[in-house]
């Protein structure tokens, strides 16, 4: 459980980044042009945050009602399928553009989690 003194961290923190990110709407709204990567990479993280603050208030939901979490868990996990599948796509195309060099080590921690959850997909698919 939260302490107050979290909870009002947390909340402080909040209210700052709300202010930000209106801050860089009118910035966005002012602006000609725009790398559409950066854009792109924005709105992902954005939509990641709003997708967590979404599920944590389900999940708080959830346990001051007493009911069932398994729900809200169920989909949390469907949406990081979801944004793996959208990062995937994305590290495909920084591998097939020529001016990107990724570090080495990387790509083997990648390749290294990628083949363990290749065989976590297979058994937990249906044959």
């Amino acid at each position: 459980m939260a302490s107050i003194a979290t909870d009002s961290s947390i909340a402080t923190r909040l209210q700052s980044v709300t202010e930000e990110l209106r801050r860089i709407q009118d910035l966005l709204h002012a602006e000609e042009t725009v790398d559409s990567s950066i854009l792109t990479d924005f709105r992902d993280a954005v939509n990641r945050v709003r997708n967590t603050a979404w599920a944590v208030e389900q999940y708080a939901n959830s346990q001051s009602s007493e009911s069932d979490p398994q729900p809200v868990v169920t989909l949390v996990a469907g949406e990081r399928i979801r944004v793996s599948y959208q990062l995937c796509k994305l590290i495909q195309g920084d591998l097939s553009n020529p001016q990107i060099r990724p570090q080495k080590a990387q790509l083997v921690q990648f390749r290294e989690v990628l083949a363990t959850l290749q065989q976590q997909i297979d058994a937990t698919l249906p044959r």
